[in-house]
């Protein structure tokens, strides 16, 4: 198994005042993502103005196509908010309520813990459910698809804590999420996205990973890694990295492009009812300081419905962001709501820091 070596951060670079906000941002950029080597695609968004828009690197190694604003990248969790917002859309529709139990949608669920477990805490990572799905081989893990994630559920003797009281981010109840909207609205979960998601949205190369239809990816990045600083890259995606087919925790392919749409409709309110969007983004569960996950675990942060939150202080801005991690896979897609910024970093290696980079890039666009 090919481990993950992250390189130390390289200095911040210095943004002067006489530079402008793209050249700033390039500058950095370079440094990170140099020529002939796998790289990024890195967007910024303000108000309905792009004010970058540069690809770096390569998106596959064999092929040497470049990367910019149409290639397709796995996004990995930051495809949790389009599961949420489907969950959302049927509880606008009123044909869910966030506070069911799960057990009332699937009772093949039988514990009497599942009861206690509602829909808002699959949403927002305090479900208690824990992953145990230790059991399986590497090799079930690379090719394993939703029902094998699903498989131990039923199984469960226990959870890891009562829901509602804590976080750990867990993929998954999101693939439970998934089958929710497939039973509550009778659509394959890919069929409903597509349909009530994706097409409103104009997002029209935008899809899920299909192990034996990759063809179907427009302009596809392969994800790449290597174990020191010296080795080769090596391809790091499908067949090296484990539960890469799972769709509503992960399996989104798109580009910063298309991404700008999906932003664009979420504001509109084309997707999603502005008060429901509200709801989505709101802080819900406590991450910080979290026992039982480290993910995004870092202070002032907090979990919403499919987004992290990080409410202003006398500091810093209100952050609404997602990252993704799968694969040689790194993904940045964070709003800055005061100053209407959507900055999307869309990274097919993984050894760069992207919490430095979205402070870097705040700072340059002042």
């Amino acid at each position: 198994m090919m481990k993950h070596f992250l390189l130390p951060w390289l200095p911040a670079v210095l943004l002067c005042a006489a530079c402008s906000p793209e050249s700033s941002i390039d500058r950095l950029c370079r440094r990170l993502f140099p020529e002939g080597e796998p790289g990024a695609a890195v967007l910024v968004l303000k108000g309905d103005h792009v004010l970058f828009d540069k690809g770096y690197g390569l998106a596959d190694l064999q092929t040497r196509a470049p990367i910019d604003g149409n290639t397709s990248f796995n996004i990995a969790s930051v495809s949790k908010q389009f599961t949420a917002v489907a969950v959302l859309q049927l509880a606008g529709q009123g044909a869910i309520d966030l506070d069911d139990s799960i057990a009332e949608y699937f009772p093949e669920l039988q514990k009497d813990f599942w009861k206690e477990v509602r829909i808002k805490h699959l949403l927002s990572h305090s479900s208690g459910v824990p992953d145990a799905r230790d059991y399986l081989s590497r090799e079930q893990k690379i090719l394993g698809d939703e029902d094998l994630a699903l498989e131990y559920l039923p199984h469960l003797d226990s959870l890891r804590f009562a829901p509602g009281t804590a976080y750990e981010y867990m993929n998954p109840t999101y693939v439970l999420l998934g089958r929710l909207v497939e039973r509550v609205s009778g659509e394959p979960f890919e069929a409903y996205v597509r349909t009530h998601i994706f097409a409103p949205a104009g997002m029209e190369r935008t899809v899920y990973f299909d192990r034996d239809h990759q063809e179907r990816i427009p302009a596809m990045a392969h994800g790449y890694g290597r174990d020191d600083a010296d080795a080769a890259w090596q391809e790091y995606d499908f067949g090296e990295e484990t539960f890469f087919a799972t769709r509503p925790d992960g399996g989104i392919y798109t580009s910063t492009h298309e991404f700008v749409l999906w932003e664009k409709a979420l504001r509109n309110g084309t997707v999603l009812e502005p008060e429901r969007l509200a709801e989505a983004m709101h802080p819900h569960t406590l991450v910080s300081g979290s026992p039982w996950s480290d993910y995004q675990n870092r202070p002032g942060t907090w979990y919403g419905y499919g987004w992290f939150v990080e409410p202003a202080t006398a500091d810093t801005p209100l952050r609404i962001y997602h990252t993704g991690d799968n694969g040689g896979f790194k993904i940045l897609a964070a709003r800055i709501p005061d100053k209407e910024l959507l900055i999307l970093v869309f990274a097919n290696r993984s050894d760069w820091d992207r919490y430095d980079l979205l402070l870097q890039i705040e700072k340059a666009v002042r």
